[in-house]
């Protein structure tokens, strides 16, 4: 490691059981007159591709009054990021987010933000924002976007990606560059990496499980941070975060060199997987098996859900990558979406 790696330790932001909400007159003891706390759905939590409805109810209306939806965290670069505004009668969307976004209108005091088709880039958290001149108060939900957060490098070799780099390398493999609080859960739930990467806020972290030499020597376990870096001159490698996909990754038995397993793939009404998208498989379908396969970036991977000996005597669960090779090689298979 080039730089004295930083150990950063992170609460949870939001509960299920609580939600974090403002008063513009600057008196937090003050109860909200009319918006509702939401008790249960502080946090939301929903896959790519689903709908879902961000909870905001009214106690009762005043005369006159705007309700304003806008997307908080991660911050936008500049401007407010406004998803939807209605003064009770007419609404209107905003950015990209807004042609997504309707009130649920389930009765005569739901202001409730429904999103359909969710994105990965929709994760994040949202303001419910009653506005009436001297009394505005807001409620803020979290929506979580169940997904996987993976490693990802360059096929040129560990610590080649600048950060813009990183984010066009991610959406390549069907993913986004992982935010922080993602690589966090990632984190409780097992992942355990020593190469540093990208995050989406432009820092550069790494997550450690078990402390070794190889991994920043006596450093305790946690999210180990080098902090922000410069986007265009540094070089790392990138955290990806990919959800749900469409369709599912299958395997074709080989041996195949890279451009026969494309072939084969394209006989099966396919293509080959992509990075994200056999992560999603094996996250969410469970796709295990022990052979390794081609995979359209050129790298030779397989999934992993009940690790055993015949494959390798891998002990942990994953995606596993048996990295770059020579792409005449014929030794694997191919693992196609469609």
């Amino acid at each position: 490691m080039n730089f004295t790696a930083l150990l950063v330790i992170s609460a949870c932001f939001f509960s299920w059981n609580s939600a974090k909400y403002h008063h513009h007159n600057q008196d937090e003891d003050k109860e909200l007159k009319y918006l509702l706390e939401p008790l249960v759905y502080a946090e939301v939590i929903a896959r790519r591709g689903h709908t879902v409805v961000l909870p905001c109810v009214m106690r009762f209306k005043p005369s006159h009054y705007r309700v304003k939806w806008t997307k908080i965290e991660p911050p936008s670069q500049g401007v407010e990021n406004i998803v939807l505004i209605t003064n009770g009668h007419a609404d209107k969307q905003y950015g990209s987010v807004g042609p997504r976004a309707s009130l649920l209108r389930a009765h005569n005091l739901d202001v409730s933000l429904r999103l359909i088709d969710l994105e990965l880039e929709d994760d994040g958290s949202y303001r419910c924002e009653l506005i009436n001149g001297i009394e505005d108060e807001s409620v803020i939900i979290t929506l979580r976007i169940e997904g996987v957060v993976f490693p990802y490098q360059s096929h040129h070799g560990r610590y080649r990606f600048t950060f813009f780099d990183a984010k066009e390398a991610c959406a390549e493999q069907d993913a986004t560059l992982a935010t922080y609080k993602q690589l966090y859960r990632a984190w409780t739930e097992g992942l355990d990496w020593c190469n540093a990467g990208w995050l989406s806020d432009g820092t550069v972290n790494y997550p450690v499980l078990q402390p070794r030499p190889a991994c920043g020597g006596d450093l305790l376990s946690g999210i180990r941070s080098y902090g922000p870096r410069h986007k265009t001159r540094d070089h790392y490698d990138a955290f990806c975060f990919t959800s749900t996909t469409k369709g599912s990754v299958f395997f074709i038995p080989g041996p195949f060199s890279s451009a026969e397993a494309e072939r084969a793939c394209r006989r099966d009404g396919a293509s080959l997987a992509k990075v994200g998208q056999i992560y999603s498989s094996w996250k969410f379908q469970q796709l295990d098996h022990c052979d390794g396969g081609w995979l359209q970036d050129g790298s030779v991977r397989f999934p992993i859900i009940h690790p055993r000996e015949r494959c390798g005597g891998i002990a942990e669960p994953g995606v596993r990558s048996l990295g770059y090779l020579g792409k005449s090689l014929r030794l694997y298979g191919a693992y196609c979406y469609r």
